[in-house]
């Protein structure tokens, strides 16, 4: 099992940045893939960004040019860095780390971390 525990985000307005975390423990010589998905009330849960196990990172339309993800290996932890906040990236946002092993993957979530921009 793998565990995710997300921080950060909060209330920001509009034009303005924040920073979300996450950190994983337990079973983690399995992650390969980390990333950040979001869902908004309503609305199916979407990419945010995704970053691979040698550091490739990878962004949803939506975000490209705004957010920024990073790694720390050492510490097992991704850093998604929100930059130029806009009202409709208002949702909460999901840690997602991939298990690989014995030919299959699993996928691991944490519980959420709203991230709410006022305009």
């Amino acid at each position: 099992q793998v565990q995710l525990v997300e921080s950060g985000g909060g209330l920001v307005q509009a034009g303005g940045s924040l920073n979300v975390s996450c950190a994983a423990s337990g079973r983690i010589m399995c992650i390969g893939t980390m990333g950040w998905y979001r869902q908004a009330p309503g609305k199916e849960r979407e990419l945010v960004a995704t970053i691979s196990s040698s550091g490739t990172p990878n962004y949803g339309e939506s975000v490209k040019g705004r957010f920024s993800i990073s790694r720390d290996y050492n510490k097992m932890t991704i850093y998604l860095n929100l930059n130029s906040l806009k009202p409709e990236d208002t949702a909460v946002y999901y840690c997602l780390a991939v298990c690989l092993g014995g030919g299959s993957s699993s996928r691991y979530w944490g519980q959420g971390t709203q991230v709410t921009v006022s305009s």
